[in-house]
């Protein structure tokens, strides 16, 4: 498939459904701008936007839109932040199942919620931000739920029931509509909010300076911009160095300004990720499906779960069967295979899974940093290669030489690839505060690598990490948000659809499991999302 294929592809779906996520909203998208790059935003001018041909602009636009969230009016408009959504005064009713107020497996269960105020006044208006959730926590079962947003102060939670017995709805407040108000002035008016800095070198002479993917034209600047992706990068010039005298990156610092009544939109325990109450029964007994059973299906829902937990173990309901794997059999399964694991903490986690799980796959020392890697492991037996690389800046990690910044596509193209590689990456943490357009140019360029991989090796298995919901305070809201990681989240499963390449779903197997969120999921959710890229290594043989 060729990427002009793949394009044609994406577009098209694009342009039918621009709801993209677990959460819609009925919304009206934009219309379509001229096939040409569009003027960035003034607010946003100082960030470094390539130029796009007509069809990524194209792409970028319809991305873009199908991301888009309600209109909030800004909260100075308010009288009191206590007029925004207030999980205590607002709540959830289960609706009657549709075969005489019962439900057996395979049906779908709704729930309405109505938000109020902090005086109990129902809202008029919707864009708040809510995550849903089915469960069972004796089964050890779970599956997230799809919100719609009505517009109207009202949502929808619609789960599919996969299990009999008992299961428990859960809705969440992750924000108020105002407070996503604020996440989207950040993103405009402050895409610099978290910068970084290089140490510039010649001699006995040293310097550093601060560096950005957007950087304020306030002196003159030296441009890393790397040749083969054309990823934009820059650092201010240092007075008396050459910009050739870089040496590393490391983290800079965070620079936020919110207003008093901004602030009060982020707190922990009243108005940041807190339960919603319901105003009746908040579970219901599934019955056993019947045979010839007609499914009763929400009208409501767009589309199903990637997959639910049953026994504590991760159920896909696409893709091969999730095997469950022991030492002796990620050995047989990995024999002979050299796995490249590429991009941020989150499926680093990985690698120290497998570095634990197999004793014989032995690290070979590259006296790289702890962080960043590259890190590499061996097991000659068996004759298994994994690899850990991290991804290239934006990265906020203690610091890192420039020579070790390598970017994903790039490392993919310097792939043979074959039926014995696995490839397994995860771009999203390090990207949230950040105009959406970088990320979208950066996903991108890598799948243009994808595609070529693909081209010249189609047996290659090609994996793919999502984001995952994570703790959050006020300080990692303004910055990484879940809000943040689930327009990353619908941006990534858009830009791969169409191609030879396998989503483990962290978003949804970190949301349906009953451990608290973590920007690093705890070992139970690693070992099923582990066990699942083993699956598609080696699936499951009939019989």
């Amino acid at each position: 498939m060729s990427i002009l294929d793949v394009f044609l592809s994406r577009i098209q779906d694009l342009s039918l459904s621009l709801s993209l996520s677990q959460f819609q909203t009925k919304a009206r998208p934009p219309p379509l701008p001229p096939r040409v790059s569009s003027p960035h935003h003034t607010a946003r001018s100082f960030c470094s936007f390539q130029p796009l041909t007509p069809q990524d602009a194209l792409e970028e636009h319809l991305l873009l839109a199908s991301s888009s969230w309600p209109e909030t009016p800004p909260l100075p408009a308010l009288i009191s932040w206590q007029q925004t959504s207030d999980a205590a005064h607002s709540s959830f009713t289960i609706l009657p199942g549709r075969r005489e107020g019962r439900w057996r497996v395979g049906d779908q269960l709704e729930v309405l919620i109505q938000t109020s105020d902090f005086q109990g006044r129902p809202r008029k208006s919707g864009g708040d931000f809510l995550l849903a959730r089915l469960h069972n926590r004796t089964l050890q079962a779970g599956v997230a739920g799809q919100v719609v947003d009505h517009l109207n102060g009202s949502y929808s939670a619609v789960f599919s029931l996969l299990w009999e017995g008992d299961a428990q709805v859960e809705v969440t407040l992750v924000h108020p509509s105002e407070a996503i108000s604020v996440l989207k002035r950040l993103s405009r008016e402050e895409p610099d909010r978290i910068y970084f800095r290089s140490l510039f070198r010649s001699g006995a002479l040293s310097e550093t300076t601060v560096c950005n993917v957007c950087l304020r034209p306030t002196g003159p600047m030296c441009n890393h911009t790397d040749l083969r992706t054309g990823e934009p990068w820059f650092c201010y010039k240092p007075k008396n160095l050459s910009c050739d005298a870089r040496i590393n990156h490391q983290t800079g610092g965070r620079d936020t300004r919110l207003k008093a009544q901004e602030v009060k939109l982020f707190q922990r325990g009243l108005n940041l990720k807190v339960f919603i109450r319901t105003s009746g029964p908040s579970n219901v007994t599934v019955l056993p499906q019947k045979e010839g059973q007609l499914m009763v299906k929400s009208s409501t829902m767009t589309s199903g779960p990637s997959g639910y937990y049953y026994g504590g173990l991760w159920r896909a309901l696409s893709g091969p069967p999730v095997r469950q794997f022991n030492q002796s059999s990620i050995a047989a399964c990995l024999k002979g295979k050299a796995v490249h694991i590429y991009g941020d903490s989150t499926i680093r986690q990985w690698f120290h899974f497998l570095k634990a799980a197999l004793p014989d796959l032995k690290e070979f020392d590259l006296h790289s940093q702890k962080q960043s890697g590259p890190f590499m492991l061996l097991d000659y037996g068996h004759n298994i290669l994994v690899k850990y690389r991290f991804h290239s800046p934006p990265i906020s990690i203690g610091s890192i030489l420039t020579s070790q910044l390598h970017y994903i596509a790039n490392e993919l193209d310097d792939l043979i690839g074959g039926p014995e590689t696995v490839v397994a990456f995860c771009i999203w943490a390090h990207f949230p505060s950040f105009p959406m357009e970088i990320y979208i140019r950066r996903l991108q360029s890598i799948r243009r690598a994808v595609v070529r991989l693909l081209n010249r090796a189609p047996d290659t298995l090609v994996i793919i990490r999502t984001g995952n919901p994570k703790d959050l305070t006020l300080s990692v809201s303004i910055s990484n948000s879940d809000w943040y990681s689930l327009q990353c989240d619908k941006v990534l499963r858009a830009v791969f659809r169409g191609l030879n390449v396998h989503l483990i779903d962290a978003w949804e197997m970190t949301l349906a499991h009953h451990l608290p969120h973590d920007l690093h999921p705890p070992p139970p959710i690693i070992e099923n999302m582990v066990n699942q890229l083993l699956s598609h290594v080696c699936p499951q043989k009939d019989g």
